[in-house]
């Protein structure tokens, strides 16, 4: 394989299994701490309570919740992040300065700032409010967490589109089960409220056995290390954060010819050897159908976070007349499959993952 790794902070591999693991937790307290009492208004709660046998909330402010990824955390509990789409102009962006942090839910917002003809600036303010219903054996939904996360949003007013539709997210630790989250988006005096439903799934990591899983695999657009890990739950635009990282992930897995597939993901069960690093040895192909469009050469990882670029370059065999001879090609327009063979050399256990993705 030709292709460098991508560079993952030597300090957040270190700390993967301690410092990085806890993180999420250590954050839920910290924001707690800062935002006094984290719970949803009684209006909030019974709407979101009235929706939640059909999954169908209040649409105020229309938005659906469409992707979900999750990370280690502490206590084989898994940092869990959702993706939100909403249009710019279902969030009520104006020429308010004020924080949203200085008003609680429900109360009147800060005095407006005198309104300029042409503000260089559009704010919106808003309150993030997050209830994870934890199924029983018979999917009966429990409220097992709730949590306020107040937010705001500033735009060039030069810039602003009201019909684009913008990718949010937030991360929050949660347990191993089945959940139904619930998610309300409102104003700041709650006169408007947007609430969406995600079914999830979060694997048991005590109970893997002698089989090998993965978080969810995904493409980055960019990934960065941040001066420190987030002391609080935040609402995102455009990127999510995870311990030391800042990452604008590729969601809709579509590129461009010449593009790189950045993967990354995080390996569960794989075992160390006697030095006490991992043998984990991964094939990445990608196909079309059946066919096999690039196989790179098998790659041993010592560490089951991994985070490689994958250049989309075909090998293709060049025949005219008696003279042969070999290209490097960008892989053409078309649909896609990476699969990804995983095999830990040491317990010699193996996984396959696959991810589709569009070349355009």
């Amino acid at each position: 394989m030709n292709a460098k790794r991508i560079i993952v902070p030597v300090l957040f591999i270190a700390l993967s299994v301690s410092l990085l693991t806890g993180m999420s937790l250590a954050a839920q307290k910290a924001s707690q701490k800062s935002q006094g009492q984290v719970f949803i208004p009684p209006e909030v709660k019974a709407d979101i309570q009235e929706g939640l046998a059909s999954r169908q909330g209040r649409q105020d402010i229309p938005f659906a919740i469409f992707h979900s990824l999750y990370f280690p955390a502490r206590d084989n509990s898994l940092h869990s992040i959702f993706f939100l789409k909403i249009k710019n102009s279902d969030l009520g962006y104006g020429p308010v300065a004020a924080s949203p942090a200085e008003t609680k839910p429900g109360q009147k917002g800060p005095q407006e700032t005198p309104l300029q003809e042409t503000p260089a600036e559009l704010q919106a303010n808003l309150n993030v409010f997050l209830q994870f219903n934890s199924l029983d054996k018979n999917g009966v939904p429990e409220v097992l967490k709730e949590a306020w996360v107040p937010a705001a949003f500033k735009v060039p007013a030069a810039e602003f589109d009201p019909e684009k539709e913008e990718v949010y997210s937030i991360g929050y630790p949660l347990p191993a089960g089945d959940y139904v989250v619930a998610i309300a988006v409102t104003s700041i005096d709650l006169q408007k409220v947007g609430i969406a439903y995600y079914e999830l799934s979060l694997p048991d990591l005590t109970k893997l056995g002698k089989t090998l899983d993965t978080t969810p695999v995904f493409f980055a657009k960019q990934m960065d290390q941040m001066e420190g890990a987030e002391d609080r739950t935040l609402f995102h635009k455009d990127c999510f954060t995870y311990s030391y990282l800042k990452v604008v992930p590729n969601l809709d897995r579509t590129f461009s010819p010449g593009d790189n597939l950045d993967i990354f993901f995080f390996i569960f069960g794989a075992q160390p050897n006697p030095a006490g690093k991992n043998e984990i040895e991964i094939d990445f192909e990608v196909k079309k159908g059946e066919e096999m469009q690039i196989k790179f050469t098998p790659q041993v990882y010592d560490s089951f976070v991994i985070s490689q670029p994958l250049p989309m370059k075909q090998t293709v065999k060049i025949k005219k007349g008696e003279e042969e001879r070999i290209e490097q090609r960008d892989l053409p327009a078309g649909n896609y499959t990476l699969v990804i063979s995983i095999l830990d050399k040491v317990s010699q256990n193996s996984a396959v993952k696959t991810i589709d993705f569009e070349v355009k």
